[in-house]
């Protein structure tokens, strides 16, 4: 694996204010990507991880949006002291992101291949004719069938499969250097989704991508990513190895996640018919009245007086395993 640094977060804090008070969607988050290496950022819902992806790339509404601290390196400068015509060259074409939902994404108006080829121009220089050529090649890559017929089709003559591989051809057209992949696989059947991860990973073997792959499935983390952040109420909670932070999580909103993922090993050796999950108890907290002391201590079953009080550092417990948590020690002794 490279140990190139590409992209460094340091400290970034993405608030957004609004007349109920401001939301502290990202409160002071960092971490790094590797080339060739795919880091899992996960969490419930709501937690920052989608933010996080919006600020790399300075697409947060403003208003009420803003950046408020920290620093985004790419390439040896800082991302939010660059124009927005620097930006503008750099999105899309140094760095790329795949968004939630493809046919919100992708203009309904206009061909895919217009579409794919649109951003070619801008980034390559090529002529509108050699970047509708490319388009054609990029639907060959990403296994559409058919890719000079394909090339013709508005997205709602696509499948919700085949609209995946168009934002992934997209976003892959002009060969980033990162690409950010903000659920890639949401409201895909299983089959669909394992076809769309293993095409990411071909197509990042073959270029050498960082990609940051953001989802709430951990099973998919756990297939895909090297290194593992987790982040809850706009931080960083734990990060970690993708083997060590499932043998051994240290920290109790992971041991949560975890532990409400069903696990058919244990189904099928219990006398029960149905296993009842691990649930997470009560909800996230409000990013605008954050609790004092560790935002999960209202939800913990861990969480002491000092838990309460004051917010726990993010501590290395072990190399390359870091976490924000009191207890993390003890849990750590308890998983091994």
């Amino acid at each position: 694996m490279p140990d190139e640094t590409i992209l460094e977060i340091e400290n970034l804090k993405t608030h957004f204010f609004t007349t109920g008070g401001v939301v502290r969607a990202v409160d002071g988050v960092s971490y790094a990507v590797r080339s060739g290496e795919t880091l899992g950022v996960v969490g419930e819902s709501g937690c920052g991880k989608s933010v996080t992806a919006l600020s790399i790339l300075r697409l947060v509404a403003s208003p009420p949006g803003r950046i408020v601290e920290g620093a985004i390196r790419f390439a040896g400068a800082n991302l939010l002291d660059l124009t927005e015509s620097e930006m503008e060259a750099i999105r899309g074409n140094e760095i790329s992101m795949i968004f939630q939902e493809p046919m919100t994404s992708l203009n309904p108006l206009m061909t895919v291949g217009r579409q794919i080829s649109e951003a070619i121009v801008l980034h390559q220089g090529l002529s509108r004719r050699e970047a509708f050529d490319q388009a054609v090649e990029m639907l060959r890559r990403v296994h559409i069938p058919e890719p000079e017929r394909r090339v013709h089709a508005y997205p709602h003559q696509l499948s919700g499969g085949m609209r995946q591989r168009v934002m992934i051809a997209m976003a892959l057209s002009c060969g980033p250097k990162v690409l950010i992949a903000d659920e890639p696989t949401t409201a895909l059947d299983v089959t669909i989704q394992a076809q769309i991860l293993d095409l990411m990973r071909e197509l990042q073997e073959r270029l050498g991508t960082a990609i940051i792959l953001i989802t709430h499935d951990l099973g998919v983390v756990a297939e895909n990513a090297d290194r593992v952040i987790v982040m809850y109420a706009g931080r960083k909670v734990e990060e970690a190895s993708s083997k060590d932070l499932f043998e051994s999580p240290g920290h109790p909103y992971t041991m949560g996640l975890l532990g409400s993922i069903p696990n058919l090993e244990v189904a099928a050796h219990t006398n029960s018919r149905r296993v009842r999950l691990t649930e997470i108890k009560g909800m996230v907290p409000s990013l605008a009245d954050l609790p004092y002391g560790c935002t999960f201590a209202p939800r913990c079953g861990f969480a002491t007086d000092k838990c309460r009080a004051d917010y726990p550092p993010l501590v290395q417990h072990r190399p390359g395993h870091w976490i924000s948590c009191w207890h993390a020690d003890r849990l750590l002794g308890g998983s091994s």
